[in-house]
């Protein structure tokens, strides 16, 4: 996919991140869905099976967006996590597959007892600390 957006919004009240791309496809990405499939190895880990369950994170914000050359946006949320830079093929992705990523995200959280409402935990603002 080659796709640039056209118009990126943050609704601070609603908690969506709203992205138009020159398609003329539209999503409105909840900051939450955006925060717990993070780009960045904090949540995917080095490889398959490596993936970094996120909790607590239906209220995080975010509390500004970055450009990154002209193909992504490194988003700083409000639990500290700033490392995650999101293409805009990966954005249109989540956009395209957000029902999916969504139900998947509610079965990892029911699998391990935790609800969207457990506590934020908060992450530092560094890499990955796994080394």
């Amino acid at each position: 996919m080659n796709v640039t957006p056209t118009e990126i919004k943050l609704h601070q009240a609603s908690h969506v991140l709203e992205i138009h791309f020159d398609n003329g496809r539209a999503f409105r990405l909840p900051y939450e869905l955006l925060r717990v499939y993070s780009p960045s190895a904090e949540v995917r880990g080095h490889g398959p099976g490596q993936e970094v369950l996120q909790i607590g994170k239906r209220d995080v914000t975010i509390a500004s967006v970055e450009p990154v050359g002209h193909y992504a946006i490194r988003p700083a949320f409000s639990d500290g996590h700033n490392t995650g830079i999101y293409s805009w093929d990966l954005l249109y992705e989540l956009g395209a597959k957000q029902a999916e990523l969504w139900a998947t995200y509610e079965q990892r959280l029911a699998a391990a007892g935790v609800d969207r409402d457990a506590p934020m935990i908060e992450q530092g603002g560094h890499g990955c600390s796994s080394h």
